[in-house]
């Protein structure tokens, strides 16, 4: 057993004592609603002010932020991969999954001189009071009953993207159920090579340990975020040779976690 509190063989310890998280917790029940109706209709009244795109993504990072915060989560990331992801250009981030704070966690630890967004499937935009909210954010939507458009659309968007922006994909499709990282799928490769972008891995490191399946409130504790070195596709391998290649890169960070 190890005293690292980011492993899978420990429970994570709590960053604030039980009566602190108890008040937290409560001002996220009473307030959270009504905080989200607020992010959610900004983007109706807002959304053609000029500037709004990069008002409104602030506005969500913050939003993140505050919900790790009243949940006693903290993520950590060391400076030096900060400031390489505050100067990335050109790419596209992938990250593994393990649950669902991964999406939080990664707004809230990234600097904010790195834009980025999602890709997520098209049923989440057909809401009314979400869809503004979502275009105004940048997020790509995707249409899986399609594989060939989808792919069509993700390449598009990442092209017409400025170099500053990233979309972010969960190679893994999924969240994992495994200790260790699951299977890749070659979406992301492929992105990579139609549009000439680099590949930025990042590693969330036991997130599933705070909220594991099942879950709905997760446990307090800290969760460590590592940025890797960019990656770039060899175009005289395969496909399946990149995805290989970039699966055992973050694997083993991940592993070694």
């Amino acid at each position: 057993m190890t005293n690292d509190p980011n492993s899978r063989d420990t429970v994570p310890t709590a960053i604030d004592p039980f009566p602190i998280r108890a008040i937290k917790r409560s001002v996220l029940v009473v307030l959270g609603p009504f905080y989200f109706l607020y992010i959610a209709f900004v983007p109706l009244l807002c959304a053609r002010r000029k500037g709004f795109r990069g008002w409104y993504w602030r506005l969500v990072k913050r939003a993140c932020s505050r919900l790790l915060w009243l949940l006693s989560i903290r993520a950590e990331m060391s400076d030096a991969d900060k400031r390489a992801l505050a100067e990335d250009t050109g790419s596209i981030i992938v990250i593994n999954h393990r649950s669902h704070l991964d999406g939080f966690i990664l707004m809230d630890v990234v600097p904010d001189e790195k834009w980025f967004t999602f890709a997520a499937k098209k049923e989440l935009c057909d809401s009314k009071l979400l869809h503004t909210g979502f275009t105004g954010a940048g997020l790509v939507e995707i249409d899986r009953n399609s594989g060939k458009v989808a792919m069509g659309t993700l390449s598009k968007a990442v092209r017409d993207m400025p170099t500053r922006r990233s979309v972010v994909l969960f190679p893994e499709g999924t969240r994992t159920k495994g200790e260790s990282l699951g299977e890749f799928k070659a979406g992301a490769v492929l992105v990579a090579r139609e549009t000439g972008r680099t590949i930025r891995p990042i590693v969330i490191h036991a997130s599933d340990r705070l909220q594991p399946r099942g879950k709905f409130f997760p446990r307090s504790g800290t969760i460590r975020v590592e940025a890797l070195a960019p990656f770039v596709c060899d175009l005289k391998a395969s496909v399946d040779e990149d995805v290989a290649r970039l699966r055992a890169a973050m694997m083993a960070v991940f592993d070694d976690g």
